[in-house]
């Protein structure tokens, strides 16, 4: 199939989704995009849309019969609720300082996911009717790594965060959820930006 061909395949996709969301769908979507948007200017009000958009899409989830995924939102709900909580905490500064991985933050993160990507494979391996469980573990154990570093307001959160959306754009156009690769194909645009904002924030903070 020629190139051409091919986009023509992922926008009739897109067009095709589009035309079968229902309103929740689109809340939801609009919630995540908000809620990533807000993170990438260090914004804790970042959280309020992502725990909207977590809530609706489970829902969305339970009418599809997608059991599995709603099992993952839940971790994301539970870290959303924390990463929340520990962005208010400080109540001597309106914003909690960026800062950047040290050794034992990395140990952490290869810790979460090595576990989640091996227990999330079992599972879905054994337990679900999964026909990409290695890849769908892949896609959540990065994401749950990236999801922990942005709640301790990481730099590197961007960095995983990626390599789970990098992962997950071409599951999305496998399973024919084309308006979900693209909405992650934006996602990773924004991180980088995120990524590179951050940066500028950390700069700041040391000049300060």
């Amino acid at each position: 199939m020629s190139p051409t061909s091919l986009m023509d395949v992922f926008f009739d996709g897109i067009r095709t989704a589009i035309a079968q969301m229902t309103w929740l769908e689109v809340f939801s979507v609009a919630c995540g995009i908000v809620q990533v948007l807000l993170s990438r200017i260090n914004k804790v009000s970042n959280y309020f849309f992502g725990i909207l958009g977590i809530l609706s899409g489970m829902y969305v989830y339970f009418d599809a019969k997608l059991y599995a995924e709603i099992a993952l939102n839940m971790y994301y709900l539970i870290m959303s609720i924390y990463g929340w909580w520990f962005w208010m905490a400080n109540k001597t500064a309106a914003e909690q300082p960026i800062t950047r991985c040290n050794r034992q933050d990395w140990f952490k993160v290869i810790a979460i996911v090595l576990i989640a990507f091996a227990v999330l494979t079992i599972i879905l391996h054994r337990v679900t009717d999964s026909d990409v469980p290695v890849w769908d573990a892949w896609v959540s154990a990065t994401a749950w790594a990236g999801m922990w570093l942005l709640a301790r307001r990481k730099l590197e959160n961007w960095i995983l965060l990626n390599i789970s959306n990098l992962f997950a754009i071409p599951l999305y156009i496998h399973k024919d959820l084309y308006l979900f690769a693209a909405l992650t194909t934006f996602l990773f645009i924004v991180a980088i930006f995120g990524y590179l904002k951050w940066q500028k924030i950390i700069q700041t903070q040391t000049t300060s």
